[in-house]
């Protein structure tokens, strides 16, 4: 791809094809608005294939020659996303079936069965000609591979998928999936293959490895079909590299193993900027619908999406991601429709680029005129106005991306990373105990230690257990519930070699078949930090625990490991100030060659963690980026391959800032010129800096 940050917008021409005036103004437009990229065909299927087996290329050709006519360059879509009416007419097995075993009718997106033979033919066979067409053009830089993949299929097809992977992953003994699953529980024994079947409401809701298994074969099965389109591209002649749109912490699929397929990773990015409410936040949740936070504090928010933006980066083994989907304005699927105020367009644009994107994407180009999308934002509104604010920030972020072309293909700087993984996230979710309220929100609780390193300067990434854990000085692994024997050892050569890691109640419970660790928690990683819990307190609404440490008093929340100390090595770093284990230990830590391993028994506090993220600075030798960071400051910094360092410093205040830059003497990239000693950010504000 060329050599700077992509600027680039969804272009659906085909719902304009009856106003050819409308196509003719969009090219000069898009250069007016400094837009060098568009995403082309996403949903396109039902022009490009009207009826089956008959092709429509014509009006995609004469798009494709004015973009490249105009140096606007392509990223192309396969249509999978959104089938059209005549397959599901004529071939129902496309038609997703859920959990209640009842089939789709046509209708929405996203809802076809990965496992349909008919299905995976037909976009095979669509697919591959859109590559022998188009593959080979030189303003096509890059394949998008179907939308946003979700969900599941329950149909029989789906089933006999299934029961094959299951066959595969068991090396055809039942008696060791009926061991794994534990189906002596309620008499729930398997006799034959055959009478396996997916999780449902109405049959087998509750057999945990049942569930963790189904889960890991969704995955496998979208792969699998994803593949199938890579295929088809390849075949069609095309080498040209493969990417498909993530989001975020969605629940649905192991983005890590998905991740591994592809040569590039992108992702759709919505925050509500500006909320404000009365529910609790999910900065972190990945929930789309609910990542806001409810005091209307964008810095805040801004670690919420900086966390996504780690994931991401991070999916790719730190190589920077594409941003592909963000709103110039507003969306209109979300609890309200809320316009971003002068500025944070701009800021939050270049808050994913400071975090490792190399590319600034929106959803869409031009408002359509009908559809469930039609109030959503895009650079050219219902107005057609180049005038308004939306249009005139489109151009002008345009303009500073041009100035920051040498920052494409540099680093985000991290020396820290929290370990998150799905499997682990599925099965804790899944876990009935020790509550069952909702609150025990494994993501949430995960940004919660990489805000509290955000909020110092500090770069944070997203580390699989199975990932590269020598790049990190500290690594933290909150609830981390399942973890398998080989896991523990990975973590024991990370501390005995110079690292620090930190792990947390319910930890180490179960194995990867979601059977309980014997022996006591935290299982596997007992012989590492030295201690053993003797039993887990439940706090109820109301209910707090004081937890006092040499970082001084903070709150315990949700739960709270009773602990017994098994190493005479063990440091007590806190103790429990309140209820019938009053006097025990809190929080500990033990020495492990030349590193640390750190158990903390309950969910502290932002306040507790705060502390503590202090000492591992300390113990680990952690530089911030910035000596002092102003709250509502946010501070990144990405390094290119000559050592180059780029400081971003981001204010998601609507007032002024200073901060302070009296180490070192700095270049500003946007604005030219020296910046030195006290630097005042203006409200929503930024500034990026060259060392």
């Amino acid at each position: 791809m060329q050599h700077r940050i992509l600027h680039g917008a969804e272009y659906n021409p085909d719902q304009w094809l009856d106003d050819p005036e409308v196509l003719e103004q969009d090219i000069a437009l898009m250069r007016e608005a400094r837009i060098d990229t568009v995403t082309l065909g996403t949903f396109s299927w039902a022009l490009l294939e009207p009826e089956e087996g008959v092709y429509s290329f014509e009006w995609m050709d004469e798009v494709m020659e004015r973009l490249e006519r105009a140096g606007i360059r392509v990223i192309l879509a396969t249509p999978s996303g959104a089938r059209p009416r005549w397959l599901a007419y004529k071939y129902p097995e496309v038609l997703r079936v859920g959990p209640d075993r009842r089939r789709r009718l046509f209708g929405e997106r996203h809802n076809h069965c990965f496992t349909s033979p008919v299905f995976r033919q037909k976009v095979y066979e669509l697919d591959r000609r859109l590559a022998e067409r188009y593959g080979r053009r030189d303003h096509v830089i890059l394949w998008h591979i179907s939308n946003e993949f979700s969900g599941e299929c329950h149909c029989d097809l789906c089933q006999e998928a299934f029961r094959r992977w299951l066959y595969d992953r068991y090396e055809g003994d039942l008696e060791a999936l009926n061991r794994a699953w534990w189906t002596a529980f309620w008499s729930h024994r398997y006799t034959r293959w055959e009478e396996i079947a997916s999780p449902s409401p109405l049959g087998e809701p509750n057999l945990h490895g049942l569930n963790l298994d189904w889960r890991r074969f969704v995955t496998h099965q979208t792969v699998e079909f994803m593949l199938v389109e890579v295929r088809a591209l390849r075949d069609g002649g095309s080498s040209l590299p493969v990417t498909t749109n993530l989001m975020g912490f969605q629940r649905d699929l192991d983005y890590f193993r998905l991740a591994s397929h592809l040569d590039v990773v992108s992702w759709d990015s919505y925050p509500l900027w500006h909320g404000r409410g009365t529910e609790t936040p999910r900065v972190a949740s990945g929930d789309l619908d609910h990542n806001w936070d409810p005091a209307g504090r964008d810095w805040v928010l801004a670690s919420g999406v900086a966390w996504a933006h780690a994931l991401h980066r991070s999916l790719g083994g730190g190589k920077p991601f594409l941003l592909m989907e963000s709103t110039p304005s507003h969306t209109n699927w979300q609890p309200w429709s809320k316009p971003k105020r002068p500025g944070m367009h701009v800021l939050s644009s270049l808050h994913a680029v400071a975090h490792g994107a190399d590319s600034v994407q929106y959803f869409q180009w031009r408002a359509g005129r009908g559809g469930s999308e039609k109030f959503h934002g895009a650079v050219m509104y219902h107005d057609r106005r180049t005038d308004s604010r939306v249009f005139q920030e489109v151009r002008e972020l345009g303009g500073v991306l041009e100035r920051l072309a040498e920052v494409k293909g540099s680093r985000v700087e991290a020396e820290v990373a929290v370990v998150f993984d799905w499997e682990n996230r599925w099965a804790m979710e899944d876990a009935q105990g020790p509550r069952n309220d909702g609150r025990l929100d494994y993501v949430e609780e995960c940004w919660r230690w990489f805000d509290a390193w955000h909020r110092r300067g500090v770069g944070c990434d997203v580390l699989h257990p199975e990932g590269d854990w020598s790049a990190y000085r500290v690594v933290i692994a909150p609830l981390w519930y399942m973890v398998k024997e080989e896991w523990a050892e990975r973590v024991r050569g990370f501390v005995e070699g110079g690292g620090v890691f930190v792990t947390t109640v319910w930890s180490g419970v179960v194995e990867e078949h979601d059977l309980c660790h014997v022996g006591g928690f935290p299982g596997p990683l007992r012989g590492l930090v030295g201690v053993r819990s003797r039993e887990v307190d439940v706090l109820v609404e109301g209910e707090v625990r004081q937890v006092a440490g040499v970082w001084g008093v903070c709150e315990g929340r949700l739960l709270c490991d009773v602990l017994a100390v098994e190493d005479e090595g063990v440091e007590v770093r806190a103790v429990y100030g309140n209820g019938f284990y009053a006097g025990s230990p809190a929080a500990t830590r033990v020495r492990r060659g030349e590193g640390w391993a750190y158990y903390v028994g309950t969910l502290p506090a932002q306040q507790g963690i705060d502390c503590l993220v202090g000492e591992l600075m300390e113990e680990a030798g952690v530089v911030p980026a910035l000596r002092v960071v102003p709250e509502g400051v946010d501070v990144s910094v990405r390094v290119g391959e000559d050592g180059t360092r780029y400081l971003w410093l981001l204010n998601f205040r609507e007032h002024p800032v200073v901060v302070d830059l009296s180490e070192g003497t700095w270049r500003d990239m946007v604005e030219e010129g020296e910046r030195r000693g006290a630097l005042i950010l203006p409200g929503y504000g930024y500034v990026v800096l060259k060392s």
